[in-house]
């Protein structure tokens, strides 16, 4: 009985061969293509799977980024004024540089924006103000900002995307 067994086995392994080179090659002939939309002031990706008859809209030439764009923006343009250290457009993170007004030259302010979803909420954004002060010996040490300045920076933020959204719809 081992005999009819491992021909029974054989035929088996054979057939999911058959089937899976099937499965594979049908793959390659249906037309993957990604297409990226614009909606909602974010950029995403979105796979596109079929023939010449599909109404997808045709890919643009702007690079897609997992954030929402009018937040992104925004975020740009409020922190302008300051140095930029880092700006991730795929992670959502913007980092200053320590930025001194000339006003106060003893006190100097650092901001990272964090942009945590894709879609214009006010829950998607986070800005962290980082605050040091000058000491008599002119050594720069750490001291607490306002929690107002903060929430000051996000208003701005959401005020500016809010803004740059309706400028768009109008044209």
């Amino acid at each position: 009985m081992p005999f009819v067994r491992g021909v029974w086995m054989r035929g088996v392994a054979i057939g999911a061969m058959a089937l899976g080179v099937a499965t594979l090659g049908a793959c390659s002939t249906g037309g993957h293509k990604s297409v990226q939309t614009s909606e909602g002031g974010g950029f995403h990706l979105i796979p596109h799977f079929g023939g010449g008859g599909s109404k997808a809209k045709a890919p643009s030439d702007t690079p897609a980024i997992g954030v929402n764009g009018y937040l992104w923006r925004a975020s740009l343009d409020t922190l302008a004024f300051m140095p930029l250290a880092s700006a991730d457009p795929y992670g959502g993170v913007i980092i200053t540089d320590w930025y001194t007004n000339p006003e106060k030259p003893d006190e100097r302010f650092k901001c990272t924006v964090y942009i945590l979803d894709s879609r214009l909420r006010a829950d998607g954004l986070n800005v962290t103000v980082f605050k040091q002060v000058k000491d008599p010996a002119g050594n720069w040490t750490d001291a607490s900002s306002a929690g107002q300045t903060e929430t000051d920076i996000e208003n701005a933020i959401l005020t500016k995307a809010r803004q740059l959204r309706l400028s768009n719809i109008r044209g």
